[in-house]
């Protein structure tokens, strides 16, 4: 596999005061992790690091670390970086080292491979439940992605680790029964429709301003009606004799 290069430099001062003075001279404070020595305070150069993430890329692979200082090397992997989550500045970063003869754990992401049978054909949708496996390898052996084939997974069908393909020299060490990605049915959308009222055609508007009737109250005859219904004039008296 593709290895990695980064130049260390090692650290004598500890503490906030001491990794603000770094931060402000554009190096990242770091310590080194051994299985076999006394974790190592070390710094890190901002724009060589930038550039080894963005072509890491979020694999998993090993890192080869040059002591400017001293000249020796040491085999490691990212354990951690911690940013600012206002200003997305690097804080600290945690490196791993490894033995080339001995194996050690790591988390490896997952990466989908094919088209669903039901996506494809059924209206599915997957989910990813656990993006990242724990597998316990050599560092020859270190995949920098495992990848998990869901061509003919179906609505309703889960791939679990107990079920995934296996790969020499890989040890799965999460828990046989669980899922790693899923085929589900698509959340149906509610939609509301909302019926406006239409008056009937017979039903005549109230004029603007008109007050309605009270409750129980007898409506008002029309003006044709009230028209027709008008008493006749008295006939003329008669004349005095």
């Amino acid at each position: 596999m593709k290895q990695f290069t980064l130049n260390i430099a090692t650290r004598d001062h500890t503490g906030r005061s001491a990794s603000r003075r770094l931060r402000k001279v554009n190096r990242i404070p770091a310590i080194l992790y051994g299985k076999q020595s006394s974790p190592e305070k070390l710094s890190l150069d901002v724009p060589e690091f930038t550039r080894l993430l963005k072509t890491v890329a979020g694999r998993a692979v090993l890192i080869e670390l040059t002591r400017q200082d001293q000249g020796n090397k040491a085999l490691s992997f990212l354990q951690e970086v911690q940013r600012d989550p206002i200003t997305d500045r690097f804080l600290h970063v945690d490196l791993h080292e490894v033995k080339a003869d001995e194996k050690f754990e790591i988390r490896v992401p997952v990466a989908i491979t094919g088209e669903s049978f039901g996506v494809k054909t059924q209206n599915g949708v997957l989910e990813t439940a656990t993006p990242y496996l724990r597998v316990r390898v050599l560092p020859k052996d270190l995949p920098e992605s495992i990848a998990v084939d869901v061509t003919e997974l179906k609505v309703g069908e889960t791939i679990k680790i107990g079920g995934m393909k296996p790969i020499e020299g890989v040890e799965f060490l999460d828990p046989k029964g669980q899922p790693v990605v899923s085929c589900v049915e698509p959340v149906a959308e509610i939609v509301t429709e909302t019926v406006a009222a239409t008056p009937s055609a017979g039903a005549a508007a109230p004029a603007a301003g008109a007050a309605a009737p009270a409750a129980g109250a007898t409506p008002a005859p029309d003006a044709k009606a009230a028209a027709g219904a008008a008493p006749a004039k008295a006939a003329a008296a008669p004349a005095k004799k």
